[in-house]
């Protein structure tokens, strides 16, 4: 008798266990789970290397320049260009034509629109506050301390992959092989060099693993000179002259603090 009535207790233990670990889905599952159903991947919008250097109202200017544009051949500019102070008869070969309102003008060598300081109102503030937004960019991106790389290759770096980051020399740089830039779409790099920036016929700039011209930025002291079918990308800050050879391309800015010189060029807003 003792022994039944233990199994029938160990029974009903088992039917009652039984009962409980089929319950624990229901009550696994009451608890409100919207926002996991409702959660959707974000991007990454994380950036290595230093802050973008801000270009202020100079951003919507594929060229900018204090002291004029000139151009042989046939270039192409893909976005909007401008001087000042300067006049417009600076921007030769380009064969302006003026807008009735005066406040710009066009060529068949430009998809934008061209500005001058002696353009009607209110284009003459708006090119002062341009080019004063280019220097202070210039300023901004000469001014950042605390370089990841200094003196690399001496200033060559030529056949070098240059991750995001501040790089700073004591002189120029040139790229004579070309050189690779490889970082994701966020990433910032930020190039300041006392000299000139000097880039040898036919050597590209390549971007790798989604790295974007808009943020590259090439601050030079002296003046930038793009070789002979050279292709390059980013930003190029210069305190004086950028000088575009037969052919060269450029996926990016050129923002001079004195001219930019052309000879049948393809210059890309990034």
């Amino acid at each position: 008798m003792k022994r039944f009535i233990g199994r029938k207790a160990y029974l009903l233990s088992m039917l009652v266990m039984s009962v409980f670990m089929c319950s624990l889905p229901a009550f696994a599952g009451s608890h409100d789970d919207s926002d996991d159903n409702d959660r959707t991947p974000t991007a990454d919008t994380s950036a290595a290397g230093p802050k973008a250097v801000n270009l202020g109202t100079a951003g919507n200017f594929v060229l900018l320049t204090k002291t004029g544009i000139t151009t042989t051949g046939t270039t192409a500019i893909v976005g909007s260009m401008g001087v000042s102070p300067i006049a417009a008869t600076s921007m030769t070969g380009f064969g302006l034509i003026a807008d009735s309102t005066n406040t710009f003008s066009t060529s068949s060598l430009v998809t934008g629109k061209i500005y001058a300081a002696d353009y009607a109102p209110p284009t003459p503030t708006k090119m002062t506050t341009a080019i004063g937004d280019m220097e202070t960019a210039f300023t901004d991106a000469a001014g950042r301390v605390s370089p990841n790389f200094t003196e690399l290759g001496g200033g060559d770096i030529s056949g070098m992959t240059l991750l995001p980051g501040l790089y700073k020399w004591s002189t120029g740089v040139s790229i004579t092989n070309g050189v690779t830039l490889a970082g994701g779409p966020n990433d910032i790099w930020i190039l300041q060099m006392a000299g000139d920036m000097v880039v040898n016929n036919g050597a590209i700039v390549t971007l790798k693993g989604g790295a974007q011209a808009k943020n590259i930025f090439w601050q030079v002291s002296g003046k930038a000179t793009l070789g002979t079918t050279a292709d390059v990308k980013g930003i190029i800050l210069s305190q004086t002259l950028i000088s575009m050879n037969t052919g060269a391309t450029l996926s990016g800015r050129a923002l001079a603090q004195t001219a930019v010189t052309l000879i049948a060029n393809t210059i890309t807003a990034p």
